[in-house]
């Protein structure tokens, strides 16, 4: 299928803590065409988190009806929690002519792969080492030991599904990878056209 003049589709995807949230957040700040996708999820909200602009916020039953009415292009539970990314809510944005940038994991990324007519790009971010991540997850401070302990454990995991991806990049440095991202878009964006 011909996606070349569809709106690109960014995935970023990496372990807790390596800083998609972060480069998601510098992407559309430094590029008026890309909106971030909201997801929907079961968690609750962190202090700092706005329902409709960080996630959308929902009950396990309500999301759980979106599922059976085939409302998601991709969903995954995890570590409790369901999060998904809404047909409805990307349809939005590409009506109106910007391209998606999705902050999900790689359970996501698989499955927003199965949808052809979609123009993916997808990039896992690693962390510098194990160790750098264990700091990252602690310092941020947003979760207790055993979540942490969980994302730990997942990491690997994690690592193995990066081959499934078209970049993997090491962000040691926020500013540095944000630019090697950056340059694999244009890349992108010029091979398509």
């Amino acid at each position: 299928m011909d996606n070349s003049n569809k709106p690109l589709m960014l995935v970023l995807s990496s372990p807790s803590g390596a800083g998609k949230t972060t480069l998601t957040k510098k992407i559309q700040e430094s590029d008026s065409t890309f909106r971030v996708s909201i997801s929907h999820t079961t968690r609750k909200a962190r202090a700092n988190e706005v329902d409709g602009v960080d996630y959308h916020f929902v009950k396990k039953a309500e999301f759980e009806k979106l599922i059976k009415d085939k409302a998601f292009y991709e969903h995954a539970k995890i570590f409790e929690n369901l999060y998904g990314t809404s047909k409805s809510s990307i349809k939005k944005i590409t009506e109106k002519g910007y391209n998606v940038l999705f902050d999900i994991d790689w359970q996501g990324a698989e499955q927003l792969s199965r949808h052809k007519e979609l123009n993916l790009l997808k990039i896992f971010i690693l962390p510098p080492s194990l160790d750098e991540l264990k700091k990252r997850l602690v310092s941020r401070n947003q979760d207790d030991k055993e979540a942490i302990k969980r994302r730990l454990n997942a990491y690997s995991i994690d690592v193995t599904k990066s081959k499934n991806y078209d970049y993997v990049l090491v962000n040691d440095k926020v500013d540095n990878c944000f630019n090697e991202i950056k340059k694999i878009i244009v890349k992108f964006q010029n091979q398509k056209n």
